[in-house]
C-alpha cells in the first residue's frame, strides 16, 4: 500500500458502512482511504445477527433492491438468503408482527401468517410453544463477517486505499472546512472527511465542538454447534435476532444490553462475553427453538454499540464544516449497509441523496435535546447518578 497521507476521501471506520462507501466512491473512481483503529470489521460489524431487513428506514427500497445483487456486483460471496420468520410465542406477538408485516405490505412487499402448524413445519426447531409467525417473503440475512471482507477486497480492487491498526484522534478545521485527520500514525489530508466511526463517533465530532448524543452499550451475542439446515436460516423472536449459518450453527443476540457510562477509549480494548449474558440469551434462544436444547454454545462475543436518542441513524452531510459526512447507524448498520453507502456516495459527490429523503436522519432534529436524555430514558449503568450524567454531559458543551 501507498505511504501517501492525503486522500480526496477518508473514511473513518472500516465497518460495514465505512467499506460500503469507499465500495461506492472508490467505483466511481474516487481516491478513497479508510482509516480503521482495528482490523476491519473486528467489532460490530462482522459479529451481529446479519439482519437485512429495515422497513422503518427510509433507505428500506435500497436495501432491498440492493442486497439480491450484492454477490454479483462486490464480486466476493455475502451468503445472502432472501426471505425472514418471525415466531411468536403468545397472541400479543402475533398481533404485534401482523402489525409490521401490514406496514410492509403497504409499501408493496408481501407476507404471509403461518399458524403453529405451519410455524413448526417450516422451522423445525420451533416447539409446541410456538403460536404462530409471520413469514416475510422479502428481507433476508446474511454472513457479517463474508460481507465486510467482500466490501474491502471490492473497494480495493477498484483502488481504495485500507489503513488498519490507526487510531484517530482528531479532526482538524481550517478556515470552516476539515483538511485533515490527527492519528499516532500522524496527519492525513482530506478534501471530504466520512466519519463513520461507530461508537467512537461523538467523541471525534467533540473535537471539532459538535455534539452528538450516543450512549453506548455492550451487546452480545451466541454461536452454537452446528444443526441441519432448516429452508429459512434467519428467524427471529423472543425478542433475539440472528440467523442460522450455512454450517448450520445458530448464531444469536438480542440483549439485554448493559449501559456504559462512557464510550471506552479509541484503541482500547473491547468488552469481554459475560456469564449472565450468555445464559439470557441461552435460555430465550431455547425458549424459541425447544428442539435445539440439547446443543452446546461454542462461541460468544461482546462489544460496544452505539445508540442515538430514538434508536435511528444519522446520515448527513453539514453545513458547516460542509465537507464533513457523519454517520451513524444505531446499531442497524448492517442490513442497511448497501444502501447507507450509496447515500454516502451521493452525499459526497452530489451533495444530496439521490433514491430517498434522508432529511429525518439529520443530526439537528436532536437541537433541543434535554442534555440529561440519558438519565430520564434510564440508560445509565446502575450505580451512576444523575448528577455524574448531567456533568458529564454539561462538560461537553
Amino acid at each position: 500500500m501507498s505511504d501517501r497521507k492525503a486522500a480526496s476521501v477518508i473514511i473513518i471506520g472500516g465497518g460495514v458502512t465505512g467499506l460500503s462507501a469507499a465500495w461506492w466512491l472508490a467505483r466511481e473512481g474516487v481516491d478513497v482511504l479508510v482509516i480503521e483503529k482495528g482490523i476491519v470489521g473486528w467489532e460490530a460489524s462482522g459479529r451481529n445477527g446479519g439482519g437485512c431487513t429495515h422497513y422503518q428506514s427510509p433507505l428500506f427500497d435500497e436495501e432491498q433492491r440492493l442486497w439480491p445483487q450484492m454477490d454479483e456486483l462486490l464480486g466476493y460471496p455475502t451468503e445472502y438468503r432472501r426471505e425472514r420468520v418471525i415466531i411468536a410465542l403468545t397472541q400479543a406477538q402475533l398481533a404485534q408482527y401482523q402489525d409490521h408485516g401490514d406496514i410492509c405490505k403497504g409499501m408493496g412487499y408481501h407476507y404471509d401468517i403461518l399458524d403453529a402448524k405451519q410455524t413448526r413445519s417450516l422451522v423445525p426447531l420451533a416447539g409446541d410453544n410456538v403460536v404462530g409467525a409471520v413469514h416475510y417473503r422479502f428481507g433476508g440475512q446474511a454472513n457479517p463477517q463474508r460481507t465486510v471482507q467482500a466490501y474491502a477486497w471490492a473497494a480495493q480492487d477498484h483502488g481504495a486505499r485500507i489503513l488498519q491498526h490507526t487510531a484517530v484522534s482528531s479532526l482538524v478545521m481550517e478556515g470552516g472546512h476539515i483538511k485533515a485527520v490527527e492519528t499516532d500514525r500522524g496527519r492525513f489530508d482530506c478534501d471530504h472527511l466520512v466519519l463513520a466511526a461507530g461508537p467512537q463517533t461523538a467523541a471525534l465530532l467533540e473535537t471539532i465542538g459538535i455534539y452528538l448524543p450516543m450512549a453506548p452499550a455492550r451487546a452480545e451475542m451466541i454461536v452454537t454447534e452446528p444443526l441441519p439446515l432448516m429452508a429459512i436460516g434467519g428467524v427471529d423472536g423472543n425478542g433475539l435476532y440472528g440467523r442460522q449459518t450455512l454450517r448450520g450453527n445458530l448464531a444469536y443476540g438480542g440483549g439485554p444490553h448493559e449501559w456504559l457510562e462512557d464510550t471506552p477509549a479509541i484503541g482500547g480494548s473491547t468488552a469481554r462475553p459475560s456469564t449472565q449474558l450468555l445464559q439470557n440469551l441461552s435460555k430465550r434462544l431455547v425458549e424459541l427453538f425447544p428442539k435445539a436444547a440439547h446443543v452446546r454454545v461454542i462461541r460468544s462475543w461482546a462489544g460496544i454499540i452505539e445508540n442515538t436518542p430514538d434508536g435511528r441513524p444519522v446520515i448527513e452531510r453539514l453545513r458547516e464544516p460542509d465537507n464533513l459526512i457523519v454517520t451513524t447507524m444505531s446499531s442497524v448498520g448492517f442490513g442497511l449497509s448497501p444502501a447507507t453507502g450509496h447515500a454516502i456516495r451521493d452525499l459526497v459527490m452530489e451533495g444530496r441523496c439521490s433514491f430517498a429523503d434522508i432529511d429525518k436522519l439529520g443530526l439537528d432534529r436532536f437541537s433541543n435535546l434535554p442534555r440529561d436524555w440519558r438519565e430520564r430514558q434510564g440508560w445509565v449503568p446502575s450505580g451512576v447518578s444523575a448528577a455524574t450524567t448531567t456533568q458529564r454531559n454539561a462538560a461537553i458543551l
